[in-house]
Parts: C-alpha cells; structure tokens; sequence
C-alpha cells in the first residue's frame, strides 16, 4: 500500500526533495521533521524508498464502521503506529517505547520534536523528549528534515488539500553518540534537542519562537477568544446606543 499511495501522491503533487542521498541505503535513523500539515506524514515516506514509521493517535485505528476500518487500514498502510494518548505521561512514554522498538529492528522512525502542529507557519522550541530520549537511548543518528509549503496544501481544518509542489529538505546525519546512555539527564536531552532544532531552522528558513507550539495555541486561541468576547461587547453597547430614549417621569423628550 506504500508504493501505491507514495506513487500517487508523487503523481499528484510532483514534490521536490534536496539531500536524498542523506538517508542511509540501509540501518536506523531518526528523521526529526518540522511540522506544518496533517499531509508531513504522507509527503516524507512517499519520497524515501524506505518505510518510515510515525507516531499517530490510537483513536485512527479503533475507530468503529466500514469508515474506521479503512482509516486503520490507510494509516498502517503508510507506515503509522498506533500509540494510546489518553494520558500524556503515558503516551509520551508509550511513544518513546514504540520508536526504541524500531530503531532496535533497523528501521526509520519519524518524529516531530515540536509535537504538534505549527499553529502559523512559524518552528517553534522542541520538546526535550522522544527525540532525544531514542537517540540517547539507542545511538542511532537523527537527520532533520524541513518539510516546505505543506501548511498551504492542507491548513489545518481543511479536508480537501490544493493541488501544488511542497519540498522537502533533508539535513547531514547528526550524531549524538557521545552521549549515549545519558537519557535521564535533562540538560543533555535539551542540548540535543535544541542542536536538532537549529539544523531544522537552517534548513526551513522558518523564523524560530522559543516556546512550545502548545502554549503559543493556547495564546492563539485566547486571543481569539478575547476578540470574540470585544467585538461582541462593542456590539451591545452599539445596540444599546441606537435604542430611542423612551423617557419616563421628570424626562424631557425632544420633539
């Protein structure tokens, strides 16, 4: 099922990829991808001519109906694991696990060090854990990868992306060995992650903002909501304003 998606998918959308030649023939590796669009986890393994393996939500899989049993088929088609998220110590955990398992059989496993989607465009701070936690755990190299224009095919909430090229860049293999087995230190771990960050930087062209994607969706999010609640207020002193002054006892009424 790989071939025949990645093969449509390369058919429709004609992607373009730099740094081919920086995913090894054979053996582990981790590729640390930007992550601007649902549609990253598609466009990366349909280029490679090797499986990649992502982290997806359990719900893709154990969904009920004809519907849901096509979606698992699909997601493991391309190469998604399932991971359980329903409690966030855990599925990081889980997560951590299931990317040591396929790096331990030889495998790619693809990760996004953000963790979520960029809510503008914009790369924002990785977070210091399943990525640096499998390479400090297994010594296999982390290669970055920048995703290119994929926010504009299928921005988030779109269903039905736009016909148009993405790209694709794929950095040197990073090598992280000299701190093999040093997993349970946090300074290590940011320092890794950090050093991944900046190679994703390089090669996006991204503008870099020093905080989670999470909280800068949550800051999103209510700044909207501020607005909605502003306009809505100004809104109601307008209507109030407009009402005709219908006056009462001691008033006077302009005729």
């Amino acid at each position: 099922m790989k071939f025949s998606i990645g093969g449509s998918l390369k058919l429709a959308f004609r992607p373009w990829v730099e740094g081919l030649e920086n995913i090894p023939a054979e053996g582990p590796a981790i590729l640390a991808s930007n992550h601007l669009s649902f549609s990253d986890s598609f466009f990366l393994p349909a280029v490679l001519d090797r499986k990649v393996t992502f982290i997806a939500k359990a719900e893709y899989f154990t969904s009920p109906g004809v519907k849901g049993k096509l979606t698992a088929a699909f997601f493991k088609g391309v190469g998604q694991l399932p991971v359980d998220r329903s409690g966030a110590r855990g599925a990081g955990e889980a997560a951590i696990k299931s990317g040591i398992d396929v790096i331990e059989r030889g495998e790619l496993f693809g990760i996004y060090p953000e963790g979520t989607r960029s809510p503008d465009g914009r790369l924002y701070r990785g977070k210091p854990g399943g990525l640096a936690r499998v390479a400090l755990a297994t010594g296999a190299p982390v290669i970055p990868v920048a995703m290119i224009d994929t926010e504009k095919i299928q921005p988030p909430g779109k269903v039905v992306p736009k016909l148009m090229r993405p790209g694709i860049r794929i950095g040197k293999p990073l090598d992280f060995s000299r701190y093999h087995g040093m997993d349970g230190d946090r300074f290590i771990l940011r320092s890794v992650t950090d050093e991944v960050m900046y190679e994703i930087m390089k090669l996006s062209g991204q503008e870099y903002v020093d905080i989670y994607a999470t909280a800068a969706k949550r800051q999103i999010a209510d700044a909207e909501k501020a607005e909605k609640a502003d306009k809505a207020d100004k809104a109601d002193k307008a209507d109030k304003g407009d009402r005709p002054d219908r006056g009462g006892k001691g008033d006077t009424v302009a005729e």
